[in-house]
């Protein structure tokens, strides 16, 4: 027997193949350590008062560490960090993920990617369920930026 997909899901995910995104880490203390995981789905929201938003699917590890006034870590990669990416979408499991690349820890004992393009310091203002994901509204209390800018992009499956 085969399945039959739903043309608008399959339409869908063909349009958003097709959207260029920059990659980040969003990351969090939890109580076993450490938790972070790879996202496409973020953008800046406001600048008074400075916020970001990211979208975390409920399923994956992060989603626990979601409550209002919690921290969170968010760190822009470089193009030269694929593996980084790779290892914290999945092919490495918490804690161990933060062995790939550069960690140290940041205000709130936040995990800080060294060399990332950017790092921001976040504390939850909002959390909105729509789907299978939560959309995080977080305001930012610090930024750190590096001097290059190179950001790793993702589309249609690949870095580019």
């Amino acid at each position: 027997m085969s399945i039959v997909e739903d043309p608008l899901l399959c339409g869908f995910r063909a349009a958003m193949r097709r959207l260029a995104s920059s990659v980040a880490i969003v990351a969090a203390r939890g109580e076993a350590g450490p938790v972070g995981i790879a996202a496409t789905s973020i953008t800046s929201l406001t600048m008074d008062p400075p916020s970001i938003l990211v979208c975390v699917n409920r399923a994956s590890s992060l989603h626990a560490c979601l409550a209002i006034d919690a921290p969170l870590s968010i760190n822009l990669l470089s193009r030269d960090q694929v593996e980084v990416s790779a290892a914290f979408g999945g092919g490495v499991q918490n804690p161990q993920r933060f062995e790939v690349g550069l960690w140290g820890n940041g205000e709130y004992r936040l995990p800080m990617l060294k060399d990332a393009q950017a790092n921001l310091c976040c504390v939850v203002d909002r959390l909105v369920e729509y789907g299978t994901h939560t959309i995080v509204i977080a305001q930012v209390e610090s930024v750190a930026c590096c001097n290059a800018v190179n950001p790793l992009i993702y589309q249609d499956g690949v870095y580019l």
